[in-house]
């Protein structure tokens, strides 16, 4: 028998378009649940999380992108943790997670095009043992909405979204806020018929 996917929310801030020339500069993970392939079982998003804030790894930055993170980038060349470091610890956790519930680990995120680069880039140029997610365990909540809406990805935004679908929490731009606030928009996602 199969394993359950143990689905890991998660968020990147960033201070420019790709990783590489630009720089990570915090995530945030939130366990959102877990799929056996016929029933979803919900997880409470506080209670297992990571986070942290990382150093910038080149001196590119886009100032636009940082000012939306609302991160000091010198403060973090002083104080973050350093990636190899902080992408082991991830791996660490998410495997043990996942290890504990008998399940594998699926990255989720909303978009998943722009958190899926990140950390997978800094999973593979950092962490010992790569990617805990392989190359392809991922769910992109904004397509699962488009097929359980049957509407186009153009118009398969929050805003467009039905508000009962929608956390109540505020998107932050805290890489930990906003992982946690994805987690509840899957759970609604994963409940949801598409009928309302």
């Amino acid at each position: 028998m199969a394993k359950p996917d143990l689905y890991f929310s998660a968020d990147v801030e960033a201070d420019g378009p790709i990783p590489g020339p630009y720089s990570m500069l915090s995530f945030g993970l939130a366990v959102a649940g877990a799929f056996d392939g016929t029933a979803f079982e919900a997880a409470d998003p506080t209670k297992d999380t990571f986070y942290a804030e990382l150093q910038p790894i080149s001196e590119t930055f886009d100032p636009e992108a940082l000012a939306v993170s609302g991160l000091d980038r010198a403060s973090l060349t002083r104080h973050g943790q350093d990636p190899a470091d902080a992408m082991n610890a991830a791996a660490a956790w998410i495997t043990g997670l996942a290890a504990e519930a008998n399940a594998t680990p699926v990255f989720v995120a909303y978009p998943l095009g722009y958190d899926w680069m990140w950390m997978y880039w800094y999973f593979m140029r950092f962490a010992d043992k790569g990617s805990p997610f392989g190359h392809s365990r991922c769910l992109d909540m904004k397509t699962l909405y488009a097929a359980r809406a049957s509407t186009p990805i153009t118009r398969s935004t929050k805003r467009n979204m039905p508000s009962h679908l929608l956390s109540a929490k505020p998107h932050t731009h805290n890489a930990l806020d906003d992982a946690i606030e994805q987690a509840e928009l899957l759970q609604n996602l994963m409940r949801w018929t598409g009928t309302g």
